[in-house]
């Protein structure tokens, strides 16, 4: 019975902390992994500390914005006038809403695992030295000043670029440093690229999602632009920049030519971009997945909950990040 409450636990935390976006983390912390294998320096037990690492934290992040998010705007998002068609915001807050669990409570889970997180931080500063507790420095600030004191950064346009330099340059950096000891040009390039992938999804959802936002007060960066038409040619940077940094970096040798293959996501990235076009501009075409758009788990629960013209896109920006991390995982091999 003990065994089984935990496990209880464990899935209604797993679940409260969106575990749905962990391939944002994991994915790219396993592409570094790879990207690591090929040094002499490699360490198989610093790597999977860096990953479970990375993976405590996220889940920490993720409700740490939820609980500044309910402290800032408590009444806005009990009693919200344009409810979102995303089921990460609408169920967003839910068990702080109906009292399930405490603000004390919350905490506690979230001091829990950011604790993890620090403990593998810590076992890898002792072997890599000091260049991770400046890793941990950063991406805790950033992580807790997303939406918490004293900057707020979601709330001013900067959320979705923090979070595009926490999961791009910062996570990938980080855990080829602790896996190897060392940094190479291939690494850097592929982390900027990852870091526009994820900052992809994070504005494409907010593009979504503008009215929601807007109204509790959250000014991303397309609550700020306002006008649609430029928030769409916005959206052009961070889906089609990553295809640029590939062709440069082999121009520039820092990639080697089998990157070429990373070019073969560019139909899906222009699907994507199209079908934002679309959401905005004809908000009443429907659109259905395709085997060749990737993964779209639960997709009749979804459809029968009013939300798969949001999520087709959502798992579409998903899933080009993801396709990305396997490819480039497959070619560090080569």
């Amino acid at each position: 019975m003990t065994l089984f409450f935990m496990l209880k636990t464990i899935l209604f935390w797993l679940h409260n902390a969106r575990h749905v976006a962990l391939p944002q983390s994991l994915l790219p912390s396993i592409m570094a992994v790879c990207l690591a294998m090929q040094t002499d320096s490699f360490s198989l037990w610093l790597s999977i500390a860096a990953i479970a690492g990375i993976t405590m934290v996220h889940l920490g992040a993720n409700l740490t914005d939820d609980y500044f998010d309910y402290k800032k705007n408590k009444q806005q998002i009990e009693q919200q006038n344009h409810p979102s068609k995303s089921p990460l915001r609408k169920g967003k807050c839910n068990y702080l809403i109906n009292g399930t669990v405490t603000e004390k409570q919350l905490l506690s889970v979230i001091s829990f695992l950011f604790l993890l997180g620090f403990i593998f931080a810590g076992i890898i500063f002792y072997y890599r030295g000091a260049i991770i507790l400046y890793y941990i420095l950063i991406t805790g600030f950033l992580s807790i000043t997303y939406s918490g004191f004293p900057l707020r950064l979601s709330y001013y346009g900067l959320g979705e670029i923090s979070i595009g330099i926490i999961f791009g340059p910062l996570l990938v950096s980080g855990v080829f440093y602790a896996s190897c000891g060392s940094f190479t040009s291939e690494m850097w390039t592929l982390s900027f690229i990852i870091g526009m992938l994820v900052l992809n999804i994070l504005y494409i959802h907010s593009v979504m999602d503008y009215e929601a936002d807007k109204s509790v007060n959250k000014k991303t960066l397309a609550v700020l632009i306002k006008n649609k038409n430029i928030m769409l040619a916005v959206a052009a940077l961070p889906v089609f920049t990553p295809f640029i940094f590939i062709l440069a970096g082999i121009y520039l040798q820092y990639l080697n030519y089998y990157y070429f293959v990373l070019l073969a996501l560019l139909p899906l990235a222009i699907v994507l971009y199209y079908l934002l076009i679309q959401y905005i501009k004809h908000p009443d075409r429907i659109y259905k997945p395709h085997f060749w758009m990737g993964p779209m788990e639960q997709w009749d629960v979804i459809t029968k909950a009013g939300i798969d013209q949001f999520m087709i896109r959502w798992f579409l920006a998903r899933n080009l990040t993801v396709f990305f991390c396997i490819l480039s995982i497959i070619v560090s091999f080569l």
